[in-house]
């Protein structure tokens, strides 16, 4: 009997070890599983974290290369315009230079004048009367082409209209209109030149037929004399303030 009871009590007794052990068991698994979950939780978070982070930084790069972008852009649309305001002023500049060249297609043969001898003045230094305008002026004054045209004669004994021109240039305009410039003391330019308006030819003198240091002045229907007009009158029609 009493054996028996021993017996029982020690059966008893392995079982309730068993399943302290096996309480213990559990109870260290939930433990560990919790600790493991908790991990895996943290793990989430800070991949979370590291993500998020990630996105901000890709974002703030692109809207700092977008920044550049367009300021860049920007630049470059700011130096177009200037480039084509720029051209825009060169162009009225030149439009507005040549606009005052046609404006000005005559103009006086000296400057800093005084008026002598004036056109069909009758005297006795010519053979009728004056055959053009007299512009005194001091000797090696600069003579300057009254309009612009092509040089035919230059030269000596008023250039073939006879020697009381003295040093004389002759230049065929358009229109049929010639110029005539004598007495000079030079002449810079010769026969065939171009010559522009306001284009320095020679300068003044008392060569020839004169009684003092001046520059003829003379408007003709031909380059040879017997064809003058009225200079200042012809000049006063192109707008030149004689």
């Amino acid at each position: 009997m009493s054996k028996r009871v021993t017996s029982r009590h020690s059966r008893t007794s392995r079982i309730r070890t068993g399943a302290a052990v096996l309480a213990v068991g559990l109870g260290a698994s939930v433990v560990l599983g919790a600790g493991v979950a908790g991990a895996a939780e943290t793990s989430l978070v800070s991949t979370g974290t590291v993500t998020a982070a990630n996105a901000v930084q890709t974002q703030a790069a692109a809207q700092a290369k977008a920044a550049a972008a367009a300021k860049t852009a920007a630049a470059a649309k700011a130096a177009a315009a200037k480039k084509a305001a720029a051209k825009a002023a060169a162009a009225k500049k030149a439009a507005a230079k040549a606009a005052a060249a046609k404006a000005v297609s005559w103009v006086d043969p000296v400057k800093k004048y005084t008026l002598s001898a004036s056109f069909n003045q009758a005297g006795s230094m010519w053979q009728s009367t004056h055959s053009g305008q007299d512009f005194a002026v001091a000797s090696g004054t600069e003579v300057i082409a009254a309009h612009g045209g092509t040089v035919v004669k230059t030269g000596g004994n008023g250039a073939g209209d006879g020697p009381a021109y003295g040093n004389a240039i002759v230049i065929r305009h358009g229109n049929g209109t010639y110029s005539q410039y004598a007495h000079l003391s030079r002449i810079d330019v010769k026969v065939g030149q171009i010559v522009a308006t306001g284009q320095h030819i020679a300068r003044s003198g008392n060569t020839g037929n004169s009684s003092g240091p001046h520059l003829h002045f003379e408007i003709r229907t031909t380059a040879n004399y017997g064809s003058a007009i009225d200079p200042v009158a012809f000049l006063r029609t192109k707008g030149v303030t004689v």
